[in-house]
């Protein structure tokens, strides 16, 4: 009885250690918020902030968001230009913390535009956020510049490519340059710098979808992080002891889901939830897309393993912030965990919604990411180009000198041995040169006429794909009109969209000509005229329209313009020009050029403009427009409105 008792006292003293350990742990994450409020002056907030191992762990973001924005209207108010800066750096990080990543590039480029004025690390943190917003939003032109800004300003973190060519889905290439520029960088008993490495390896390769590959990188890593957690003779900061944690999380995470493409489910599941749960508990936002992954791969385990419930409760989890790829996946899943249950009707749902989503949305973040791809590959396929070429230049200058050189030692043998030759060596050497000139020459031109083929086929294709942008953008103009209800927001948005289909009709009549360098404006008036119509379905079908313009070309510098005017003009018509009846309508184009001169003339029997027009002229966005265009084309907009109907016309360069 008496053991009994000294087991129940032992029992509850260990249980009260670890309640005031726990209770101190809190007091101490606490402090992180209280540390940034009671420190007396914004620089040393700043170094609060920016100095915290885990600041969300138990205030979340948007407390922390509340509270800067407090200290930085304070700022404003005070007209602190320094303070101001250093909140909104702090407020810059916070919006990109919580995956807002528009409004934190925003306030990133106000920033970045006074970058001179800012601190190095001010400067550097604004880099960096504006580096990882353009990573999230797919723009990774954006982010190459970036990179090359930090390059400049001597910041050497992060500024390589291989991330990009990985988003890119070059993992192959990512791998590659990612172990020429880092692994030389690493010693061989850094063991936490190691793990990150062969951890970063096993990403690429599992991108790759080369999972045996990737499984042995991943037990490389967790070998070396082992080595670097148990090593009590290196003293660690708390800042790598965490960092070393949720690095154990992530590779334990990766090993499950590699055991996932390799269809072994029961050993990937207990690695796939002790990821997650680590993961989860260290509050740190950053690693919200692995939580993500992690669980939709548990989901899919569990769905193959048929732990339907299981399955169903990973896939019904709510998540801040969720990418494209990412949703389809899990409508995916829930659709085969309908299917196995039974319940076709939702399974047909979620299959629906992914072909919806595929579409539309994935097409187009598809179309914008293979022109990022091809500015990309070209820019590097550029620089490889250069530098093979300046190789080249001296390979063959090298190959003409020791050539020269060969040629001199041969004739001084000639000229010493045989002086009755010499000329008929002469003349052989001559031809001899001359059937290589002309093969060189041949050679030469062939590769010329090639570049020139595959430079016409690029240029249409980027007039293609400017084209398919445009249509885009008209798409999404569409979709907005959809989703508005005001008629004036209506109004505008088919007015913009109606100027983005002219701009995308010249890219597409430049792709579809032989000559890219000019455009046959009479069947793009035509095509301009058709697109209009099918805007405004109910009226301009029965105007008698007369186009002459017949064997006018014009560059795109002036078409472009040209087709915008025109096309106020005619959605002017067709929308005022005749309110009561078009069957007598008559408009009439004329465009013709002379030389260098080029004349325009615009008119229709409509009831003209109203009798305020020059006073219209400043608040009317159209006329406004069509000033600004025919400005661009160094001439003057001419309105005639004493005949019936009006008249426009003007001359050009």
């Amino acid at each position: 009885m008496a053991n009994c008792f000294k087991n129940l006292i032992f029992i509850f003293f260990f249980a009260f250690l670890l309640s005031a350990a726990a209770q101190s742990t809190e007091n101490e994450e606490v402090d992180t918020l209280k540390e940034f409020q009671s420190a007396n002056n914004p620089s040393n907030r700043f170094d609060a902030f920016f100095g915290s191992v885990d600041r969300y762990n138990v205030n979340s973001a948007y407390d922390w968001l509340d509270t800067i924005k407090i200290y930085l209207s304070n700022a404003e108010k005070t007209n602190d230009t320094l303070a101001t800066r250093l909140y909104l750096v702090m407020q810059t990080q916070v919006y990109n913390d919580l995956g807002e990543y528009d409004k934190s590039t925003v306030l990133a480029k106000e920033l970045y535009a006074l970058k001179d004025t800012l601190d190095a690390a001010s400067r550097k943190i604004v880099l960096d956020v504006l580096d990882d917003n353009y990573a999230h939003l797919q723009l990774y032109d954006k982010q190459i510049e970036i990179r090359k800004e930090k390059r400049e300003y001597g910041f050497t973190d992060n500024v390589a490519f291989y991330d990009i060519y990985s988003n890119l889905g070059l993992h192959r290439e990512a791998r590659n340059q990612y172990i020429m520029e880092v692994r030389p960088t690493i010693a061989d008993n850094e063991n936490f710098k190691l793990a990150k490495y062969h951890n970063k390896i096993g990403d690429y390769l599992r991108l790759d979808n080369s999972a045996p590959t990737a499984l042995s990188e991943y037990k490389k890593a967790n070998g070396y992080l082992d080595v670097f957690i148990n090593d009590i003779s290196v003293q660690k900061s708390e800042e790598e002891l965490f960092e070393s944690d949720l690095l154990k999380a992530e590779i334990e995470g990766n090993i499950g889901k590699c055991h996932v493409q390799l269809e072994e489910f029961e050993e990937a599941i207990p690695l796939l939830e002790n990821s997650i749960k680590s993961l989860e508990s260290a509050s740190s936002i950053h690693y919200q897309n692995e939580v993500i992954e992690n669980t939709l791969d548990l989901a899919n385990a569990n769905l193959q393993l048929e732990n339907y419930l299981a399955a169903k409760k990973s896939l019904d989890k709510e998540f801040g912030f969720i990418d494209i790829q990412q949703i389809i996946k899990r409508n995916s899943l829930l659709a085969a965990y309908y299917d196995k249950i039974e319940n076709f009707k939702n399974a047909a749902t979620y299959y629906k919604r992914n072909e919806r989503i595929k579409d539309s949305l994935v097409q187009k973040q598809s179309g914008i990411i293979k022109q990022q791809l091809v500015t990309v590959v070209a820019s590097e396929d550029m620089e490889n180009t250069r530098s093979l070429i300046a190789e080249q230049r001296r390979i063959n200058e090298q190959a003409r000198n020791e050539m020269k050189e060969k040629d001199e030692r041969i004739n001084l043998v000639f000229i010493s041995l045989i002086f009755t030759l010499l000329g008929f060596a002469g003349l052989v050497y001559a031809y001899l040169k001359s059937i290589k000139n002309q093969r060189l020459i041949a050679e030469q031109k062939h590769i010329i006429e090639n570049a020139l083929v595959e430079k016409d086929s690029l240029l249409k294709e980027i007039h293609h794909r400017v084209k398919n942008n445009l249509q885009m953008v008209s798409s999404l103009l569409s979709l907005q009109t959809k989703n508005t209800r005001s008629k004036s927001a209506i109004e505008a948005l088919e007015e913009g969209k109606s100027r983005v289909k002219a701009m995308a009709l010249i890219h597409q009549k430049l792709y579809q000509n032989d000559d890219l360098s000019v455009i046959e404006m009479q069947g793009y008036i035509e095509s301009l005229i058709n697109s209009v119509q099918s805007v405004y379905k109910k009226g301009g079908h029965n105007i008698s329209i007369t186009i002459d313009a017949e064997g006018t070309e014009l560059d795109i510098d002036r078409a472009i313009p040209f087709g915008l005017i025109l096309n106020e003009l005619v959605s002017n018509s067709f929308k005022y020009a005749f309110p009561e009846n078009d069957e007598n309508g008559k408009i009439y184009i004329h465009l013709r050029k002379n030389g260098d001169q080029g004349y325009f003339e615009y008119t229709d029997n409509g009831v003209g403009l109203p009798e305020d027009t020059e006073e219209r002229t400043h608040s009317s966005m159209g006329i406004r427009l069509m000033n600004r265009l025919v400005n661009q084309l160094q001439s003057k907009l001419n309105i005639d409105n004493a005949k019936e109907g009006v008249r426009f016309w003007f001359n050009f360069n």
